[in-house]
């Protein structure tokens, strides 16, 4: 009988168990935290790499722009400018105005096309989010998840 009670698995209380359980449990649960959080953190830089790249794009876009309308300002707007002071031709204004008001409305039609291009290129890139939505949603997740937990 002595052997019967020796084989026999002492009883250890419940909340002697839980107890012994409860300071793993919380440093697994530090650790399962740290390691969200640093996900979150990969998933947020990436998407800020991703959005800055856009932004970059469009910059330069708008700068290839602005190159643009330079050049053919400075270029095509003396070509244009000259024929239209021809059409000034029978008029009563001086060689000089002739060649002012044909300068003027050239430069006026330039300015309107790079002005154009550049309008489109704000607001495509006005349309682009700030907040990277990716991220937003699994702290989202995580936060309805913690709740549930704690």
């Amino acid at each position: 009988m002595a052997t019967s009670m020796a084989a026999a698995p002492a009883k250890v209380p419940a909340s002697t168990v839980e107890t012994e359980n409860l300071p793993a449990l919380i440093g697994r649960l530090g650790d399962d935290v740290m390691g969200l959080v640093d996900a979150k953190i990969n998933l947020l830089k990436v998407e800020v790499k991703e959005e800055a790249n856009t932004f970059l794009r469009g910059g330069v876009i708008i700068a290839i722009g602005g190159v643009i309308a330079t050049v053919g300002f400075a270029l095509v707007n003396v070509a244009v400018a000259l024929g239209v002071a021809t059409l000034f031709a029978n008029s009563n204004l001086s060689p000089a105005a002739q060649y002012a008001l044909g300068f003027v409305l050239t430069g006026a039609i330039y300015l309107v096309l790079g002005g154009i291009i550049v309008t489109a290129m704000k607001s495509r890139l006005a349309r682009q989010k700030l907040v990277p939505p990716r991220t937003v949603e699994e702290i989202r997740k995580d936060a309805v998840w913690l709740k549930k937990e704690l």
